[in-house]
């Protein structure tokens, strides 16, 4: 037991944050794979209130790059204190995006406020933060695990996605979906690119 549990930290504390994606495909039927793994995630009253898009269309991924970068350059710029800004520095990043792009998929992940049962009644979450933050390290992990590159990507305000395509057919979410959720993150994912360049720290933080 201990032997595996040592294994399994080793492994763990190879994975780091990167931002230089590979755009080579994924393989058929990973990245399902590790979505199930993230949604036998333990969560409030087991009423699952998460939403898992993959967004693989290329027209799609600008789309979403240019609306991200557009959130991004007014927090650089005006929104984000001076000490936030003092912690990114040795991160090197700024409001240029590209890697929302260039990845080959964006896994978007939404936070549900409420779920419409099968009777058509709505029902309260419990705990939505903690159980889609609990699912996503499940997809974080699984990810890794299936030897794939990730980055937890939190512009803020999250809002802007559903804002942005509220009125289109990119996620095909229905009203009551966009009135119950709430934008949790997106992460790139891609297979590891040779020399890339990645978060390394001690704290091993996003």
């Amino acid at each position: 037991m201990k032997k595996r549990a040592q294994v399994f930290s080793s492994h763990l504390m190879q994975r780091r944050s990167v931002r230089d994606f590979s755009d080579r495909l994924i393989p058929e039927g990973v990245l399902e794979a590790c979505l199930g793994s993230a949604v036998t995630a333990p969560n409030g009253a087991n009423l699952q209130p998460w939403h898992f898009s993959v967004i693989q269309d290329p027209k799609i991924k600008k789309a979403i790059r240019e609306a991200a970068e557009e959130e991004e350059k007014q927090f650089y710029n005006s929104r984000a204190p001076k000490e936030w800004l003092d912690s990114l520095a040795p991160i090197g990043t700024n409001a240029k995006k590209p890697f929302l792009e260039n990845a080959p998929a964006l896994v978007a992940i939404f936070q549900k406020s409420e779920i419409t049962s099968p009777d058509g009644t709505l029902s309260r979450t419990y705990y939505s933060k903690e159980s889609v933050g609990i699912a996503t390290s499940f997809l974080i992990s699984s990810l890794h695990h299936a030897g794939l590159a990730t980055l937890t990507h939190t512009p803020s305000p999250m809002k802007f996605l559903l804002v942005r395509f509220r009125k289109s057919h990119f996620f095909c979410l229905s009203s009551d979906f966009l009135r119950q959720t709430v934008m949790f993150q997106i992460s790139p994912v891609s297979q590891p690119k040779k020399w890339s360049n990645f978060t390394d720290s001690k704290t091993k933080s996003d």
